[in-house]
């Protein structure tokens, strides 16, 4: 059976007006408490944050063992969200479609129609982690690109809604096979998860060891309730009626990204494609741009601010690249890192 997707929010200006102070307040709770349960993982949590409020995929790029799959974790049972609406996989070149999305549903298969049972699987969940992401064949990549770019699934050739609002990705590496190019521009925040056992050795050991004794006991203080999916989702509809608006009135748009933040995003989008040779498409950058506003009303409610342009430093494509453009980003940002 295909599932009921999750109905698109419908609440009004007027009706988010009197809430938006308190979600954001929540949000940002979240965020910090979240932050209590890892080693130096606060900006990893950031970007999560980010991401989730404006329902962008995020990419961890990293090794084993640097907490990439209990970020996601975490993060999903701390929102409160069950195992009927949370989708994980490990993705490898033998990985099939049913897996995936689901399997055929045979006895449609007898009438002539193509359709697949879907509960459980990935267009069903509304949040997903898919690990070794760019190990998937070609087959898995096509429906992957179809979910993301228009948030649609094809059943017996007519498109579905799906109902996934958040997704994280992971891989120990990032590809260069062009044909894989057009996966990675989806991500258009990655970031490195590096070991911390060199610079937090014993950190690293007492919140290992009180995560061990947790799960042995059975106990998830993280999921305090500080926050839900849907005060993300609030977070999300209230930024769209906002960019909405500003469509009717594009003057508007220098109140939440004063002249002289617009001039220095150009500045630097220029300067990482012309002397760093970082390519940034045009879809990328209009993501980009909805990033950083969303960064500066989730965090501080605000006009854009350097910090919020920090954003940059994880745009970069290849693996090689990020740790480069890290730099690169805070050195023109004045920044000692850009967080």
């Amino acid at each position: 059976m295909t599932a009921t997707p999750t109905p698109t929010p419908t609440w009004t200006f007027d009706e988010l007006a009197p809430q938006i102070d308190g979600v954001r307040a929540r949000i940002n709770r979240h965020r910090r408490e979240l932050s209590s349960y890892f080693v130096n993982r606060a900006a990893e949590i950031d970007l999560m944050t980010v991401c989730a409020v404006a329902q962008e995929p995020l990419l961890f790029v990293g090794p084993p063992g640097t907490a990439k799959s209990d970020l996601v974790v975490k993060w999903v049972e701390s929102v409160g969200l069950g195992d009927d609406a949370y989708f994980e996989y490990m993705l490898t070149k033998f990985t099939e479609p049913s897996e995936v999305v689901g399997p055929i549903d045979i006895d449609l298969l007898k009438q002539g129609r193509f359709v697949r049972r879907t509960k459980g699987k990935l267009p069903d969940c509304r949040v997903a982690f898919l690990d070794e992401i760019f190990k998937s064949n070609s087959a898995i990549l096509n429906l992957l690109l179809t979910i993301l770019n228009e948030r649609k699934f094809y059943q017996d050739g007519a498109p579905e809604p799906v109902a996934l609002q958040v997704l994280f990705g992971a891989t120990n590496y990032i590809p260069e096979q062009s044909e894989l190019d057009a996966m990675s521009d989806r991500f258009i925040l990655k970031v490195e998860t590096k070991p911390v056992k060199d610079t937090h050795f014993a950190e690293l050991i007492d919140a290992g060891m009180r995560n061990e004794a947790l799960r042995a006991i059975g106990r998830k203080p993280w999921v305090s309730g500080t926050a839900s999916l849907e005060d993300y989702q609030k977070a999300k509809r209230w930024l769209d009626l906002q960019f909405a608006r500003e469509g009717d009135d594009p003057g508007l748009r220098e109140v939440s990204f004063p002249s002289s933040a617009f001039a220095e995003l150009r500045r630097i989008v220029r300067a990482l494609e012309t002397e760093d040779r970082v390519l940034v498409s045009d879809r990328k950058l209009v993501k980009i741009y909805k990033l950083i506003r969303t960064r500066a009303f989730v965090f501080h409610g605000g006009a854009v601010d350097t910090p919020d342009l920090a954003l940059l430093a994880y745009v970069g494509n290849r693996r090689h690249e990020l740790p480069a453009v890290q730099a690169r980003v805070g050195a023109l940002l004045g920044l000692a890192t850009a967080s």
